[in-house]
């Protein structure tokens, strides 16, 4: 948690932003209103993304790599410069040359032809060079002292970036995401905090600014390289820690697997005990649902016998009927012995007219 407060920040300056017309819209979240037309950041934010950064940068300390800090702007240079070589670590206050962390090699041969400068004044061939080669090389030092003096002792890529500004530094950036090196920034609200692992929403044009938020990340870093230290002094100590650690972390296994042998017992006295109890229950299930079954297909073959018999009536019943469909077709013979009677009628009707 950062030592600093709400009120030490806004003292310093920390709050004021840009124009509302150079704003970048993905700083919306972090901006708390805006007042005759500059935009003002919200402290609180900023105190949160700080202790990110601070737990952060400790981490890396502590593990004893290098963090590159980059601010060529006018405001931050001396700054910055003051600030990171108590903590020595690596910095860029010149100008950015192009390709310093992804054509790393070529850097680390101009860091080497500034060294071999400086073993020859040591041993001895300075004094066989003529004046005008002495003149050239003095030139060439004094350059390469000034775009890679700060980072001669960075042997490797660094482990994390810190920037102030990063509209300004731009190419430091893309070099550092293209390596995928975690980036840590001052953001302010003309800049994308999304290029950015680790923003800090605050203003990075004012001196003060700059100057509170640069103490807060050194002092974090000198906190885990004095931690660091603290373990290498008292390695002893350290082990009995790692050896208690181990002999509890044993114990807790050891008990675990007690508990666990334990607890199997339990399991399998239980799992004994149930199927001996089930053994008869399900004995008796079993010969209930026989029961039941045999009495089911009986009143089913019941069932089927009934409407056998009922087809076979019915059967017999449907024959009978043409029988007696037969003797009513015989009937119309009657009827034509009837349909005779009235010529007999007629011819006894004609005799008595004839008398």
């Amino acid at each position: 948690m950062s030592k600093l407060s709400f009120n030490q920040l806004l003292d310093a300056g920390v709050h004021f932003g840009h124009l509302k017309r150079k704003w970048n819209p993905s700083m919306a979240p972090y901006i708390f209103e805006e007042k005759k037309g500059i935009h003002i950041i919200d402290l609180n934010k900023t105190l949160v993304h700080l202790d990110q950064a601070c737990a952060a940068m400790k981490q890396i300390a502590k593990s004893g790599k290098k963090i590159l800090f980059v601010a060529t702007k006018k405001q931050a240079k001396d700054i910055v410069a003051a600030k990171i070589m108590n903590v020595n670590m690596p910095f860029v206050t010149e100008r950015w040359s192009g390709g310093m962390l992804t054509n790393f090699q070529t850097t680390r041969k101009s860091i080497r032809k500034m060294t071999t400068i400086d073993k020859m004044k040591s041993d001895g061939t300075w004094d066989t060079l003529n004046k005008r080669e002495k003149l050239f090389k003095t030139r060439q030092r004094e350059k390469l002292e000034k775009t890679f003096g700060s980072i001669s002792d960075m042997t490797r890529q660094p482990a994390a970036v810190f920037i102030v500004d990063i509209l300004k530094e731009n190419i430091a950036l893309a070099e550092a995401r293209r390596l995928n090196i975690p980036t840590f920034a001052m953001v302010d609200t003309n800049s994308n905090p999304k290029l950015v692992d680790f923003p800090i929403p605050s203003n990075d044009d004012a001196s003060k600014s700059i100057t509170i938020i640069m103490d807060e990340i050194c002092n974090a870093i000198q906190e885990g390289l004095e931690e660091r230290k603290a373990m290498k002094e008292k390695p002893e100590k350290a082990k009995q820690e790692e050896t208690t650690d181990a002999t509890v972390v044993e114990a807790g296994k050891t008990e675990t697997a007690e508990v666990k042998e334990e607890t199997a017992a339990e399991v399998k006295e239980e799992t004994t005990e149930s199927k001996e109890e089930a053994v008869p229950e399900v004995k008796e299930e079993t010969a209930a649902e026989v029961k039941e079954e045999t009495t089911e297909s009986k009143e089913e073959e019941e069932k089927t016998k009934k409407p056998a018999a009922k087809k076979a009536a019915a059967k017999k019943a449907a024959a009978k009927k043409p029988a007696a469909k037969k003797a009513v077709a015989k009937k119309p013979a009657a009827k034509k012995a009837a349909a005779k009677k009235p010529a007999v009628k007629k011819e006894v009707a004609a005799e008595t007219d004839e008398k």
